[in-house]
């Protein structure tokens, strides 16, 4: 049997606009096992971003279970919630959400004093996981200091110093070039290889065929849930 790491059954999530019911999701399942790398996929208004907030603990369904590394998040209060986003989520967001006066190491610091870890340890966790996304030159720059890339890698770093059960990266590349993005998929191929779950949110064909997995969404609904035969692999330079 399978390590799941997520399980979503008959999860839906309504809402009320006016006297209109907006069925965001309605009555979908999901699995995602350990190790798994998932593109969820969809056009605008298809789901996709609710789902994103679901899994991420941002939002509550409106009916089903919500199972993350065994925990029921669906029946959680906010304040279990913060805790579960903390311990059990790395989050990966296209605009890179850094502190702008906080040095690189202390914005991936940041998840750590909020753990409680103390501050010594806090150091040398965050510099060995900057040094993993090869930033360890980089370690006392501002985001403003940084380029694209470089932040992106600085928030990878941060999603992952907590070392969570899933890494939750939405259009982790919308910000960045063509050469840019390459690199931050073929990061996060290497993260995958070492063992993380992976879900990417994304509109892009080329940016979900590096997933293993494509879940393709449409008007609340899983259209298509496949695997990805064609995946387009990235080799970074040592």
């Amino acid at each position: 049997m399978k390590d799941k790491v997520i399980s979503l059954k008959g999860i839906s999530r309504h809402y009320r606009v006016g006297t209109e019911l907006v069925k965001a999701l309605d009555n979908i399942d999901l699995d995602i096992n350990r190790n798994e790398y998932v593109a969820l996929m969809g056009p605008s208004g298809s789901g996709k971003s609710t789902l994103m907030n679901l899994l991420g603990c941002l939002d509550t369904p409106t009916g089903g279970s919500y199972f993350l590394n065994g925990n029921d998040a669906s029946r959680m209060n906010d304040n279990e919630l913060a805790d579960i986003r903390n311990k059990e989520i790395g989050f990966i967001f296209q605009t890179f959400n850094l502190l702008p006066r906080s040095t690189a190491l202390e914005n991936v610091m940041l998840p750590l004093v909020y753990a409680g870890v103390s501050k010594q340890d806090r150091i040398e966790i965050a510099e060995k996981v900057l040094a993993d996304v090869q930033l360890s030159d980089r370690i006392k720059h501002r985001p403003n200091e940084l380029s694209g890339g470089q932040r992106q890698r600085v928030a990878i770093a941060r999603a992952l110093v907590n070392k969570p059960s899933i890494i939750l990266a939405d259009e982790p590349t919308g910000n960045l070039d063509s050469k840019t993005s390459v690199e931050i998929m073929g990061l996060l191929e290497a993260i995958h290889k070492l063992g993380n779950t992976i879900i990417v949110v994304t509109h892009e064909e080329d940016i979900a065929k590096h997933a293993h997995r494509i879940v393709r969404l449409r008007d609340g609904n899983i259209e298509s849930d496949e695997i990805n035969k064609d995946v387009v692999t990235v080799t970074l330079p040592q």
